[in-house]
Parts: C-alpha cells; sequence; structure tokens
C-alpha cells in the first residue's frame, strides 16, 4: 500500500529523516524490493546499468556495520565551506542546528536502525577527470533517488549519509563488496517513518539558482 500522495506532493516532501526514523520496527524485504525495483527503471549512462544495492538487516551484520558508521563519522571532512554555503545554510533561522541535532540523534541511535541500505556502483572514480566522475554518478544518483521516492511513497524514511567513505575500504570488507571494482556511493539508514506527514522544506529563492542564457 502507498501514500496517497501526488507526483509533486512525493517530490517536495521526500525529506532527510534522521530523528523520525521508528527504530522498532522491522522493514519487510518484500517493500525493499519493491523499492529496487522502482530504483533500477532510472536512466543510466549508456544503458550500462552497473548499480547495486547493498541491503543489511542482520543484527550482527547490523552492529558491524552501525560501527564503521560511527567510526567514519569524526573522519569526514568534505570541501571548505564558503561564505555563500554559509549564508545559504543560514538562511533560515535554526534550520542547520536542527540538522545536526538529527545527526547527533542518528549516530546516537544508528545501531537501532532495522536496515541499511548502501548502493554501488561498478567502476572506481578515484582522481578520475570530471568527465568520468560525471558518467558514473549518473548513473547511480537517479536511482538512489528513486528508492528513496519509493520509500517514501510507502510510507518509509531514508536519509543519503557519505559516512562510508573515510572507510569505504573497510566497509567494503565487511560486506564482501570487491572494492577495486565497486565503488560503495552512499550509506542511507532506512525505517518506516514516525508519521508521514512531512512538509516542503525552507529553501533560498528561486531567483538565487535559476539561471537564463548567462550565469
Amino acid at each position: 500500500m502507498t501514500l496517497d500522495l501526488t507526483p509533486d506532493e512525493l517530490l517536495s516532501t521526500t525529506r532527510a529523516v534522521r530523528k523520525r526514523l521508528d527504530l522498532t520496527r522491522p522493514v519487510p524485504r518484500e517493500l525493499i524490493e519493491e523499492c529496487v525495483d522502482l530504483a533500477v527503471q532510472a536512466p543510466t549512462g549508456r544503458n550500462r546499468q552497473r548499480w547495486h544495492f547493498m541491503v543489511v538487516t542482520e543484527p550482527e551484520q547490523r552492529r558491524a556495520v552501525a560501527d564503521i558508521f560511527l567510526r567514519a563519522l569524526p573522519l569526514a571532512t568534505g570541501q571548505p565551506l564558503t561564505e555563500g554555503d554559509v549564508r545559504r545554510m543560514n538562511h533560515r533561522s535554526g534550520s542547520t542546528e536542527r540538522v545536526f541535532d538529527g545527526l547527533r540523534h542518528l549516530a546516537d541511535n544508528i545501531h537501532r536502525v532495522p536496515a541499511f541500505v548502501i548502493p554501488g556502483v561498478e567502476g572506481r572514480t578515484d582522481r578520475a577527470p570530471a568527465t568520468v566522475q560525471a558518467g558514473t554518478w549518473g548513473s547511480i544518483l537517479p536511482a538512489v533517488w528513486s528508492f528513496m521516492l519509493a520509500a517514501r511513497a510507502r510510507g518509509l524514511g531514508t536519509v543519503w549519509t557519505t559516512a562510508q567513505g573515510p572507510l569505504e575500504r573497510e566497509l567494503a570488507r565487511v560486506l564482501g563488496v570487491p572494492y577495486d571494482e565497486v565503488m560503495l556511493a552512499a550509506f542511507i539508514p532506512l525505517a518506516f517513518s514516525i508519521g508521514t506527514g512531512f512538509k516542503p522544506a525552507h529553501r533560498i529563492p528561486r531567483k538565487e539558482v535559476l539561471h537564463w542564457e548567462r550565469w
């Protein structure tokens, strides 16, 4: 059974869910399989279909993966923030603090999340030029976003994280993934959401991001 959402409602209310994950309720395998079936309908570069979805639900394996998540978090640095980043992040008062509060909650409870979905794509892009990066990421990101939309439609909550990055090789080893051949693209906690009434987010004005003909 899916939620009664229009396409616009689905697109505008699929949120990064951290604090409203139901940590007490397992996610049925068939629901995850339905989401994957929809995910792989996404477009992919040259029809190569190099995507993979690792799903972790077994308790011992979840504990091992959750441990990697927690150890990887403080190692992730990312690109330095620009003045524009800071301004946009604080476009709405308190929004950034709410994001980090949600991340702290997720970290404190990551061992209780009933399922982890770790999408991968064949072909590593380490130190590859931008054209190669774009082709590879363009072949996995649409599929993962489709997965997250399908999950939302079924009352499930997700959040895209890149926590696997600093310890990707170790995570690949725990999951039995051939690291030299497959790149782990994200680390997505998955659970039923607590309530389904999500709202569109407050974003910066369209005029700041929409460009016609020239920058």
